[in-house]
């Protein structure tokens, strides 16, 4: 059985994210959405994103949703991933994520890094820009699951 962790922090879950975890479910027999965290914030933070990326993505029989506050490699190994899945939209994320994979291959030299793209559609969303959008009391409804949408308009996350 090969299990790929797909690591980020999801701040929040988007309908791209959504998309590479859809395709990937396909491609894998199991999928980990890795939701990452820093000792700097909030554990309470961290359940809320989990929560989202759970119904979200409840349409999926393969996948699970877990948080971590550790090494990426770490928990792939805690997690059983054999595989780290990373999505790429611009030439920039290529850059940051192939310097990722190296130093993630020096520590755990038994760990591949598959890269995909969203589908087109989706190739422009960021959690950055629904979060920017939100902030102003935009629409986020078509960027996101229905559940983000509400947790951005209470003020939830962000």
């Amino acid at each position: 059985m090969t299990t790929v962790l797909y690591p980020g922090t999801f701040n929040p879950i988007h309908n791209g994210h959504a998309d590479l975890v859809e395709r990937a479910a396909m491609l894998f027999d199991e999928v980990v959405l890795g939701i990452a965290t820093s000792p700097h914030k909030s554990p309470s933070v961290l359940e809320v994103r989990v929560k989202l990326a759970e119904a979200a993505l409840s349409h999926l029989d393969n996948v699970r949703v877990a948080g971590f506050n550790s090494l990426t490699v770490e928990f792939a190994r805690e997690v059983g991933a054999t595989v780290i899945l990373k999505g790429i939209r611009t030439v920039t994320d290529f850059e940051y994520e192939f310097q990722m994979l190296n130093m993630n291959r020096m520590l755990e030299p038994n760990l591949e890094t598959v890269f995909l793209a969203p589908s087109e559609e989706f190739s422009y969303i960021s959690s950055t820009l629904v979060r920017q959008i939100a902030g102003y009391g935009g629409d986020v409804t078509q960027f996101v699951h229905p559940a983000v949408a509400e947790a951005l308009s209470r003020g939830e996350i962000g």
